[in-house]
């Protein structure tokens, strides 16, 4: 592993995992290179994020290499990443960079110039009877994927409940709109939580004499928003493909123009962790107008906070595979309800 002190590297060697895990995910934390190339472990897998820093990228004997000004700041097993996210008009990389980590399973994702995800590689191959599954969720019954999206609705409003609190206003209304969420949620009971539940957002947050508006490209906290909701689709789509199934062929969502309509799916009961996340920055410090490293980092400790699935604790990146694992058993027959998170 490779951690930071100030910008003196050092490495730090794992051990045995299987006896040393605990310890490990205790360890887990945020390494900066430079001010705009920095990683972070999640269980075996790690995120490297490029933003404000010339690099150029290579690989070398099957690890990534990072270089600023031809001087190389580090070398990353491919195996040991889960996705590379690059944010930063200026960097370079040999074409070898993305056959490598896809061949190794990590998600690529590619920014453009505002900052926003302009596209994502996921390996193709990455499941050893992936054609078998494939065959089952196209297969899959139109109520089989009603029944799931009751679910993912449900799931979804729980947690916005959860995040205003039970002092809240809203609170009430939200459980009780919850409860009348149909199979395949024809009255839009979603959208119609989404309203109420954004306007009270960030009620009890000073942001300036103005009031939180949920746009993609409106003030901050937008940004953060943004940001977190990124991630969290690379690393659902990444775990989606690890599970055996087609990001693109979804439940619900079904814009052709759209290449991860499942992973937007199962993103939903995921955006909870990001919303509380940026709740908590916003309270403590106020909605920051610029998406700098120290904030990202705290973003990207979302994948590695401990979260409750169906009886597992552990971190979120590994719930995501127990999840999509389930959703890939709904599919197969095998299981009814999908394992959803707990906030």
């Amino acid at each position: 592993m490779i951690r930071s002190d100030g910008f003196g590297l050092r490495m730090i060697r794992n051990g045995n995992l299987s006896l040393k895990l605990r310890r490990y995910l205790a360890d887990a934390g945020w390494w900066r290179i430079t001010p705009g190339v920095a990683v972070q472990k999640l269980m075996i897998k790690r995120i490297v994020e490029i933003s404000s820093a010339r690099t150029h990228l290579s690989i070398q004997y099957g690890q990534l290499v990072i270089r600023e000004n031809a001087s190389e700041l580090s070398r990353i097993p491919c195996e040991d990443i889960g996705v590379l996210l690059v944010d930063h008009q200026a960097t370079t990389y040999t074409h070898c960079v993305f056959t490598q980590l896809l061949e190794k399973g990590a998600a690529v994702v590619l920014c453009g110039g505002d900052h926003h995800p302009a596209g994502m590689l996921l390996p193709i191959e990455s499941n050893s009877i992936q054609a078998e599954r494939f065959r089952e969720q196209i297969e899959a019954a139109e109520p089989v994927k009603k029944r799931l999206w009751k679910q993912i609705v449900r799931a979804k409003i729980r947690h916005q409940a959860k995040i205003l609190g039970k002092g809240s206003e809203a609170y009430n209304w939200l459980m009780a709109l919850r409860r009348r969420v149909r199979s395949g949620d024809p009255e839009n009971i979603e959208a119609q939580a989404s309203k109420r539940y954004w306007a009270a957002y960030l009620q009890d947050v000073d942001l300036v004499g103005q009031q939180f508006r949920r746009d993609i490209d409106g003030a901050p906290p937008n940004n953060l928003l943004n940001y977190g909701y990124m991630v969290m689709r690379a690393a659902v789509a990444r775990a989606l493909c690890s599970a055996g199934l087609l990001p693109s062929l979804g439940i619900h969502h079904r814009n052709r123009y759209n290449a991860f309509c499942l992973a937007d799916d199962m993103v939903e009961p995921f955006r909870g962790f990001v919303e509380s996340k940026v709740r908590e920055i916003c309270r403590g410090e106020g909605a920051p107008d610029e998406l700098d490293q120290r904030i990202k980092a705290r973003l990207l400790e979302i994948l590695y906070d401990e979260v409750e699935i169906a009886g597992y604790k552990g971190p979120l990146m590994v719930g995501l595979h127990r999840t999509m694992a389930s959703l890939q058993r709904c599919f197969a027959g095998e299981q009814k309800d999908v394992d959803l998170p707990e906030l």
